[in-house]
């Protein structure tokens, strides 16, 4: 039983329906490279932002995610998680800062969690790039709400010194 619910939730992940993966007991893998990159969009982003291996759960599953990685001076624009959101830094060196809040540095193996609706950005520092998995679970089928840029103004102050 142990190993039924075990396929039936990695399969939910990967978008498997659950009924398929519960009947056949298959493990599904997404192969690195079997999707396209992404660039992140300019209405989101500042600067190089490239998303990959990008995952969404089949119903009654609410969890997405993607792998991200920022360049040098890229971030996210300001936004909330109606679930909140976990980021698992992989590579380099980065920000995270919540509206009102001092910046956070973050590196390899640190995880993050940002609770439900609380106003944050994350992304790289000036010199170094950052790459992060990004998980969300969403409600009514939307797992973020988009707001304004980080003007260069508050990013270049929250700099490490």
């Amino acid at each position: 039983m142990k190993c039924a619910i075990r396929v039936t939730t990695l399969a939910l992940l990967l978008g498997v329906p659950a009924a398929w993966a519960q009947e056949n007991r298959v493990i599904t893998v997404m192969h690195a490279g079997s999707q396209p990159s992404t660039q992140g969009s300019a209405d989101h982003f500042t600067g190089s932002v490239q998303v990959d291996s990008r995952f969404q759960g089949e119903a009654p599953a609410r969890i997405g995610g993607a792998i991200v990685t920022f360049e040098p001076g890229a971030r996210t624009a300001w936004h909330t998680h109606p679930l909140g959101q976990t980021l698992i830094v992989t590579a380099g060196m980065g920000l995270v800062q919540q509206w009102g809040g001092p910046i956070q540095v973050i590196k390899p193996g640190d995880v993050v969690w940002i609770p439900p609706e609380v106003k944050h950005w994350h992304g790289a520092t000036r010199t170094t790039g950052m790459t992060h998995i990004a998980i969300a679970e969403a409600l009514d089928g939307k797992s973020v709400d988009w707001m304004e840029l980080v003007a260069d103004a508050q990013y270049q102050a929250s700099q490490p010194r």
